[in-house]
């Protein structure tokens, strides 16, 4: 690791640690893979777009793995066990509930809840071993709250949610903590992706659904930036926050306060 990697001084330091980060090709994935990585843990970034993870590895020191995680099969193969593990990756389908494509809903169950739960079921025996693993889950406000139009999603967030707490119960008394983390509006290309159909779904110009749509329950009227929750991220995967499991933490600019 070079100077420029090295944590600061009373930083998060996580030097020694191994970090698996799924759709770590861009986003807030991305930005998680860049601070760990930054706080001295030795990084596996996976994502479905080889390119990318390439692109992201080669700038930031890690290694790539290139695999569709709503494929068990593919899961099932990596040979990645890790210290922390970070589940990010998803996507997102707007559609009413009888339109809702079928195929893509089973899609969005096995690669937010399904794919999550194996990567954390393979990698807890060595955390167990050794008495020390962070599990940090990249949930959503649709995990606490519903939107319409979104039920593959909110569907597959809340199960995330009750995994994440079934883990830390099992953990927890063996140094294994689980927390979701809940962005609202980030800017990603996932929520950009989403400008065009909320604009359809709502019959209105897609320059009014940022205002009008996305920041319409936020207090603070701006997108997240991935940082933002990278911060977050990396704070959890610390020794100081190891009496934090179970919880589901809000950053959202206060879209779930009202």
């Amino acid at each position: 690791m070079d100077s420029a990697q090295r944590p600061a001084a009373g930083g998060v330091d996580l030097t020694g640690r191994s970090a698996l980060v799924t759709g770590g090709g861009s986003g807030i994935g991305r930005a998680c893979v860049e601070r760990l990585a930054r706080a001295g843990a030795d990084v596996v970034l996976v994502d479905v777009d080889g390119e990318a993870a390439e692109r992201v590895a080669a700038s930031v020191g890690c290694r790539p793995l290139q695999a569709d995680l709503s494929d068990m099969t593919a899961v099932d193969a990596l040979d990645v066990t890790a210290d922390i593990i970070v589940n990010n990756a998803g996507f997102q389908v707007v559609a009413p509930l009888q339109d809702f494509p079928l195929d893509r809903f089973g899609v969005m169950q096995r690669l937010m809840v399904e794919a999550p739960f194996r990567l954390i079921r393979a990698s807890l025996p060595r955390m167990y071993e050794s008495g020390y693993g962070r599990i940090v889950n990249i949930s959503s406000a649709h995990g606490l709250r519903a939107s319409a139009f979104k039920s593959g999603y909110v569907a597959a967030k809340h199960g995330l949610e009750g995994l994440s707490k079934v883990v830390a119960l099992e953990g927890g008394p063996r140094g294994v903590t689980s927390n979701c983390i809940n962005p609202g509006y980030v800017r990603t290309p996932l929520v950009e992706q989403q400008i065009a159909d909320q604009a359809q779904v709502h019959g209105i110009p897609e320059g009014q659904v940022v205002q009008d749509v996305l920041l319409a329950r936020s207090a603070v009227k701006r997108m997240a930036e991935p940082a933002e929750i990278a911060e977050l991220v990396a704070y959890l995967c610390s020794p100081h926050a190891s009496y934090i499991t179970g919880a589901s933490l809000p950053i959202d600019g206060g879209w779930t306060a009202g």
